[in-house]
């Protein structure tokens, strides 16, 4: 398994923005936007590699793993 499947990406529609933004709680800041979901991912995916990539570059140790974790009904209890 590749380090970065550890990690969960997350593609949502922001009202407020208008289109499609992603993100990688727990191991980025920020993330990416467009108009095409499908892209958004595609452009996650590297993000979170080249993420990585800067870690280990920086001798530092990886954020602790997010896939597998329960974000929506998490949200929901802090809604």
């Amino acid at each position: 398994m590749k380090d970065s499947a550890r990690y969960a990406k997350i593609v949502e529609w922001p009202e407020e923005d208008r289109c499609y933004a992603g993100s990688a709680p727990g191991l980025l800041l920020g993330g990416c936007h467009a108009n095409d979901e499908r892209q958004v991912f595609r452009q996650l995916c590297a993000i979170v590699e080249e993420t990585i990539e800067l870690y280990r570059k920086d001798g530092k140790p990886l954020p602790p793993a997010t896939s597998g974790r329960d974000f929506a009904n998490r949200m929901q209890s802090v809604a």
